[in-house]
């Protein structure tokens, strides 16, 4: 029986909402361990080809990919005088399959953090000397400590240094504007180009700093007992199909910062044959994408105040799809997932199966769900394209990674539409965007509400079940040097592609009546 509209929207936040609750859901803390480790915390993935203007106009065969991974979840800007820095003691790598055998170990990009103490004695970390205009050299004094870091690439077991003579250095938090009078400018110093592939390739450039959050929920409301804003939290056609407002839903991530590593590099250093992908059908096109952090598996506190590591590295966290371990594994399974490789998924997709989200629906509210097993979800989530199923299991390869088709054009920043295969108009004629999620995944696809229409199953697609949250409006409009805009409608123009941050000296956090507004109901 399929379910009445007013019912129907009940249902899909309520029960979004309520498998949040059970298990730790999209708040960037899914799993009890991580919680307590936020610079090896993985918030999100994103793989997409780039959308910046230069890049569009490419040819297919000359265009270049951006791969990212956000850490350090649900920054106030404000939190001084220890501001927000990638760790030392942890290896971050985003790692590449190229011949669909789900196996994210063909290309990898590992980068690795040093921290120095320099300049004035000072219990602030930065400090208006100057102010801060540079990241190195004159105008960089008041940084009184520093990250740099390495990018390298490894391939067939060789590493080799992608930046090789060159000190490349991680932009500072937004601490404000005394310190910081011209953030962007600052941040586009940290912008670092020319970078070689191992194959020779050149055209690689990377990025590590703070940025302003992407993703967005309505996870206040979802954890007061699904006290949701609206009686109804059901999008109509035409709120569904508007990326400029957020209807009735208020973002928990308006406001924050995140810490961003980038890379984009021409697609030909990330395929199999190491050639340009002419076209969607090409057999090079499709790849898959995972991040993981990984600590040394012995650390020993010492009373001078600081800890030794030793040991083999292992994996702490790992993420591609977005809201897997939020949604998809159970709670007790959570750390453990985390430390398994892509490849080693088999062993979770019971999960997959009999998704909890889905069950939460079925026995608290008595609507129908698609039926188990859910062979849907494991060709979605853990299979290439044309990839077969073995009966209603996954067979082997099953993997979860962000696939990519390296083929597909990217939508303009313009254009883009964060509903991916779901978007329509306000009239409701479809017009999806094929470069979006689950096709790689940009920072502003709309994965939230996505997720419960994939889980939902075909009442909850029909319904525009939603969170009330269409999206990122509140990103700081900033330009560049040359006045050109870097964000539309909260979507950043330019790599890194995630939009400046906020900045400590102007953010403010209001309770709903704090100003008399009431602006929470």
């Amino acid at each position: 029986m399929k379910a009445k509209p007013r019912t129907l929207g009940r249902i899909a936040l309520a029960v979004a909402a309520t498998a949040v609750v059970n298990v730790h859901a999209a708040s960037h803390r899914e799993a009890p361990l991580m919680a307590q480790d936020p610079t090896a915390d993985l918030t999100d993935v994103y793989a997409f080809v780039s959308y910046d203007a230069d890049n569009v106009a490419r040819s297919a065969q000359d265009r270049r990919a951006t791969l990212i991974m956000n850490v350090i979840p649900g920054q106030n800007p404000s939190d001084g005088p220890n501001y927000f820095n990638f760790a030392d003691d942890v290896v971050y790598r985003l790692g590449v399959d190229n011949d669909r055998d789900g196996r994210a170990e063909d290309v990898v990009y590992e980068f690795r953090f040093s921290s120095e103490n320099r300049g004035l004695a000072t219990p602030l970390q930065y400090v208006a000397l100057g102010p801060i205009t540079a990241l190195d050299g004159p105008g960089s004094e008041g940084l009184t400590r520093r990250q740099s870091y390495t990018v390298t690439e490894i391939r067939g077991g060789k590493r080799y240094p992608l930046f090789a003579g060159r000190k490349l250095f991680a932009v500072p938090s937004n601490v404000g504007p005394l310190t910081m009078p011209n953030y962007e400018g600052l941040a586009a110093q940290g912008i670092y180009s020319g970078g070689t592939c191992a194959d020779g390739t050149a055209g690689v450039r990377v990025f590590a700093g703070q940025r302003a959050e992407t993703f967005a929920i309505d996870l206040g409301a979802a954890f007061d007992t699904l006290n949701f804003r609206r009686n109804l939290p059901l999008l109509t056609v035409a709120e569904d199909a508007d990326d400029t407002r957020n209807p009735f839903g208020v973002n928990r991530f308006s406001g924050a910062n995140v810490n961003s590593i980038a890379i984009e590099v021409p697609a030909s250093c990330l395929t199999s044959d190491h050639q340009p992908v002419a076209n969607a059908q090409a057999a090079n096109a499709q790849i898959g994408v995972y991040a993981s952090t990984s600590r040394q598996k012995v650390r020993v506190l010492r009373t001078q105040g600081d800890a030794v590591e030793t040991g083999p590295w292992v994996q702490v966290s790992r993420l591609a799809n977005p809201l897997v371990n939020e949604l998809i594994i159970n709670t007790p399974s959570k750390d453990y997932w985390n430390t398994q490789a892509p490849a080693q998924e088999a062993q979770f997709e019971n999960f997959y199966r009999t998704p909890i989200l889905a069950v939460a629906m079925e026995l608290r509210f008595g609507v129908p769900v698609p039926a188990t097993p859910r062979t849907d979800l494991l060709s979605v989530l853990l299979k290439y394209p044309g990839q077969a199923l073995a009966g209603t299991q996954c067979g082997k390869p099953c993997a979860d990674l962000l696939r990519l088709n390296l083929g597909v054009p990217p939508t303009p920043a313009d254009s883009q539409r964060r509903l991916g295969p779901f978007a329509h108009d306000a009239a409701g004629t479809a017009t999806p965007d094929a470069a979006g999620w689950p096709n790689g995944r940009r920072p502003n696809d709309d994965v939230t509400d996505i997720a419960i229409r994939v889980v939902g199953g075909a009442n909850y697609i029909a319904g525009q079940a939603g969170d009330g949250v269409n999206g990122v409006l509140d990103a700081p409009g900033a330009k560049t040097s040359d006045g050109i805009p870097i964000t539309v409608n909260g979507i950043a123009k330019i790599f890194p592609f995630l939009p400046t941050p906020h900045d400590g000296r102007n953010s403010r956090s209001a309770n709903c009546d704090e100003f008399g507004a009431n602006p929470c109901n």
